[in-house]
């Protein structure tokens, strides 16, 4: 009977010690993430006082996008290894902030990078532990890149021949809230205010021919599967 309960006792210290160890990696985890998102906010969290106050073209913003640009690649190298070893983490292993940071780097990447992990995003949506308003983001993004329309409205580009911004080229314009809504996301009007833009569907499917016109301006492969 001795035997038994000190085998007990011995086999719950043992879970309890493991779990104690888990929670160690995963808070190191957290905590590494949290300071990456710290340094991914720290330059865009700049860039309107910069323009307001230099410009758009002025190189003070100039400057700001190489800083923004070097945090970028020294966060992606990060975070592919936290991926690599780890795989997705959801929010039960490291909380919300800490989640969302791995898409915002991934996010804020290169095409060829953020095309390599929207598959494995959108496994984790699957599976609870990444936000399909997060996923609808960077299917916008790559898809655009890819040359064909977003879907969800959330990329725009600013105008410099009209001095506003615009929303990219988006399919199906009428049904775009009912697709915003399935993945957790607020009306375009209401997300689009922002950037002073009042949505009006029906001079946006007027405009868009003009709207790709522009875009390729900036973006020669914009809607070239179109």
């Amino acid at each position: 009977m001795i035997m038994k309960i000190t085998t007990l006792i011995i086999s719950l210290i043992s879970f309890i010690n493991s779990v104690i160890a888990q929670d160690t990696t995963f808070s190191a985890v957290t905590q590494q993430l949290l300071k990456i998102d710290e340094l991914d906010q720290r330059y865009r969290n700049q860039i309107d006082y910069i323009e307001t106050k230099y410009g758009r073209g002025s190189k003070e913003i100039q400057e700001l996008f190489k800083k923004m640009d070097s945090a970028d690649l020294i966060n992606l190298v990060q975070v592919k290894g936290i991926i690599e070893k780890y795989g997705w983490l959801g929010y039960k292993e490291i909380g919300s902030q800490a989640n969302t940071a791995i898409f915002t780097v991934i996010q804020h990447s290169d095409q060829a990078t953020q095309e390599k992990y929207l598959p494995l995003m959108r496994e984790a949506v699957r599976n609870g532990k990444a936000k399909a308003s997060a996923l609808a983001l960077l299917e916008d993004r790559v898809a655009l890149q890819q040359g064909r329309m977003q879907n969800y409205g959330s990329q725009l580009l600013w105008s410099a021949k009209k001095n506003n911004y615009f929303i990219l080229p988006l399919d199906d314009p009428d049904n775009v809230d009912k697709r915003r809504a399935a993945v957790g996301l607020q009306p375009l009007a209401e997300y689009v205010r922002t950037w002073n833009i009042k949505w009006d569907v029906e001079q946006y499917k007027k405009d868009l021919p003009l709207i790709i016109i522009e875009c390729r301006t900036y973006f020669p492969n914009c809607c070239s599967k179109f």
